[in-house]
């Protein structure tokens, strides 16, 4: 398939719902976005939950549109050319439209909760993306611990599971926080309070996103 090269696809999926995929969707698709790149963001969700989170966001330096077709990786070179970045917000479930985002991105996030049963379901999303691999070799995947509590030994017992995946995982793991619940609630992002431990979270993720060779 052939790619704008100046433009990056971040696709965040996950077959288990409540990992929190448009949570950093939303704050990746800002952190991009605060950095002067153009981004769209694609709610691919059914439940909409990024178009319902943008409809109550006074002003926007970023696009949020919604599109739950399995039709995004024959449309998404159109869809990217006026942006430098493309966030994809996917569904839960292991459906068509999974595919089809996986088959769109450049890199496939695989966000997951510190707890077993977000990594045997991370382990199946694994297995879409290296079925999407067979056709197009250049899609990358890693795995981002997100809502994890701090100080407690899950987060390593979880990391250490992780292992047997055999993808990278992020070493920028984002806690589970307040402020995340209250900026969807209100439409705003942590990044509006720069110096909370929250917005620090979100920019040191993408700094590692960016950097993924």
């Amino acid at each position: 398939m052939h790619r704008n090269t100046t433009n990056m696809i971040y696709a965040f999926l996950n077959q288990k719902g409540g990992v929190g995929k448009t949570t950093l969707s939303i704050h990746t698709a800002a952190e991009l976005s605060n950095r002067g790149r153009r981004v769209l963001l694609i709610d691919a969700d059914p439940q909409g939950s990024s178009l319902g989170w943008s409809n109550h966001r006074e002003t926007s330096n970023f696009t949020v549109v919604g599109m739950a077709k399995a039709t995004i990786h024959k449309e998404i070179e159109s869809l990217a050319q006026d942006y430098d970045d493309v966030v994809i917000d996917g569904p839960p479930r292991v459906t068509e439209l999974a595919r089809s985002i996986i088959l769109a991105a450049n890199i496939v996030i695989i966000p997951l909760q510190p707890s077993p049963m977000d990594v045997w379901a991370a382990a199946e999303t694994v297995d879409l993306v290296r079925e999407a691999q067979v056709f197009n070799p250049e899609i990358k995947c890693c795995l981002a611990l997100n809502r994890k509590i701090a100080n407690t030994a899950i987060g390593r017992d979880v990391r250490e599971a992780l292992k047997e995946l055999d993808v990278p995982i992020l070493k920028s793991d984002v806690g589970q926080r307040v402020a995340f619940a209250e900026s969807a609630a209100s439409g705003t992002t942590v990044l509006d309070a720069k110096r909370s431990k929250a917005a620090k979270e979100i920019t040191k993720f993408v700094n590692e996103l960016r950097r993924l060779p």
